[in-house]
Formats: C-alpha cells, structure tokens, sequence
C-alpha cells in the first residue's frame, strides 16, 4: 500500500486566495486588516515563523506590524504593549511569538489580549466557545488539520480518532474538533500506558509532541489516516515530523508529508482568522457603506 498524500501546500494556497479576495473586499470597503506580531528574543527559529508571517500578510494585503523586543523585555513593558494594540483599533489580530524567554509568563499574556483579536485561538474565552461547539476564532493549526481532513473527502463520523499529544495549542483543540464531527476520540500523552496499542486501534491519527519518528509503521493500522504535527530538525539540518514517513507511509491509507502538510495550512488559517476577525470588528462600519 502507498498511502496518499494530504498536500498542505496547496489546500494552502486556495485558502489563501480566497483570503485575499476577502481582504481585498474590505480594504476596498474601507477597512484594511491588520495584524501585529510580537517578537520577544532572538530565537532563530522564530525569527523566521515571523519572517514567514510577515511575507504572507504582504502578498495577501494585510498590514503587518511587526514588534521585536529584546530578551530583556519586562513582564510590564510587554503587557503594556498587548494594552496599546488592544487599543488600536487599525489593529484586527494580536499574535505572540512562542515561547517566550524566562522569565516571561506566556499565559499572563494569552489572558491579556482581548479575545476577539486573539488570532491563534489561545484565549480561555476562544476555547471555551471551541470547548462548547459555537462559533468561534479557531486555533490555526487544529483549524487547518480539519480543513485538510474535510478537502481530502476523510469521514470522521464513527471512526476512532487517537490524538498523541494533550497540548493547548494543538492536541486539546483538535480532539475538539473531531469530537464535533462526530468521532469517537482518544487523547494520549507521555503517561499513556501502552502507547503502540493506542494508536493500533486508530482509524485517524493525529501525532502532535514533537518527537522525531514516534511512530513507526509497524505501530499504524493499515489504511489509517496519519496527520503528522510534528517539525524536527535532526543534527544533519533535515526537517521530519513525529511520524516515520518511509515506514508508515507504506502502512497508512493518508498521510501528511514534513514539510509541506500541516505546516502551511497553519500559517492560511492565521490569515483566515485575522480577516476574520477585521470583518467582526467593523461590522457597524461596514453596514453603512
């Protein structure tokens, strides 16, 4: 069996475009969305996420703010500046970089942005709604996992869902969102006993720990969906996911490759949800035009 591959990339780019339409209609309305990013620190890595942010919002038409503040930044000088963006009201969406350098509390700052800016979905408010089936700003790399899903044609209704991974930002979320399509859902971590005979019974499985090659192929039903979270740089500068994709990819039915599965869908999905959110913030303003 070669299982077929769930192509992030290019799911990616038709979200995106429709995006840019979406952006282009507002701006044309008189509202241009707008995003600001945080940089705390000068982690390589996310540097270049920022990087990547940036170049998206410009070739989409949504203003860019970029802040990049030293490692040294207090807890106040930080709050103080979520505090001015949730008062700008040319400001749709407030995204933090993570993680951020010790000291910095990183939930302090989750509760401090005011919900309906709240890009990434990390807001105790945005989860609840996530948690209680409304509407909602979605977490981007969950959002795009279920839009990956959906555009492939993968029923989730009555199959047996196994997420490795209990995070906010990944794991927890997406076992919601399989929950709402009706799957029955499992949730592993690091205290799971037996982990290979969890992830056995999996119809669809979501690997989200950050592990490079967790899972192997003898460890996967056949003709299993694989959606691989993971991004892991090896000593040799390669990048791999929590799956090992030789292996399992000639056991699984699906499979998302790393890179180019899940990965550009998250960044789609944070455009998404800050012209989203630039629609909902000026919907008094765009019924009078």
């Amino acid at each position: 069996m070669s299982a077929k591959l769930l192509d992030g990339k290019a799911l990616a780019s038709r979200v995106k475009e429709t995006v840019r339409c979406d952006a282009e209609q507002l701006t044309a309305s008189g509202v241009v969305p707008g995003l600001a990013v945080v940089l705390v620190g000068d982690d390589p890595a996310s540097r270049i996420y920022v990087r990547n942010k940036e170049k998206n919002c410009q070739e989409l038409g949504i203003r860019s703010e970029v802040y990049h503040l030293p490692a040294t930044t207090t807890q106040a000088e930080l709050n103080a500046l979520i505090q001015k963006l949730n008062a700008d009201a040319k400001i749709n969406g407030i995204l933090v970089q993570l993680p951020l350098p010790a000291p910095l509390r990183e939930e302090e700052v989750t509760y401090l942005i005011k919900p309906e800016k709240d890009v990434d979905g990390f807001h105790p408010f945005n989860l609840g709604r996530l948690l209680r089936g409304e509407d909602g700003i979605c977490p981007c790399t969950p959002a795009g996992i279920m839009a990956l899903i959906k555009e492939s044609g993968i029923k989730v209704c009555g199959r047996e869902c196994v997420v490795v991974g209990r995070s906010n930002i990944v794991g927890k979320p997406v076992a919601q969102l399989l929950l709402q399509e009706h799957g029955t859902v499992t949730i592993c971590h690091s205290r799971t006993r037996d982990l290979s005979a969890m992830i056995r019974r999996a119809d669809l499985l979501v690997v989200a720990v950050g592990k490079a090659g967790l899972v192997e192929g003898t460890m996967v039903k056949p003709g299993a969906v694989v959606i691989d979270v993971g991004m892991n740089r090896l000593p040799s500068g390669k990048v791999v996911g929590d799956v090992d994709f030789s292996s399992v990819s000639k056991v699984a039915g699906a499979i998302t490759p790393v890179p180019g599965g899940v990965g550009p869908m998250t960044i789609a999905m944070l455009m998404k949800n800050t012209v989203r959110a630039a629609l909902l913030q000026n919907q008094d303003k765009l019924g009078k035009n």
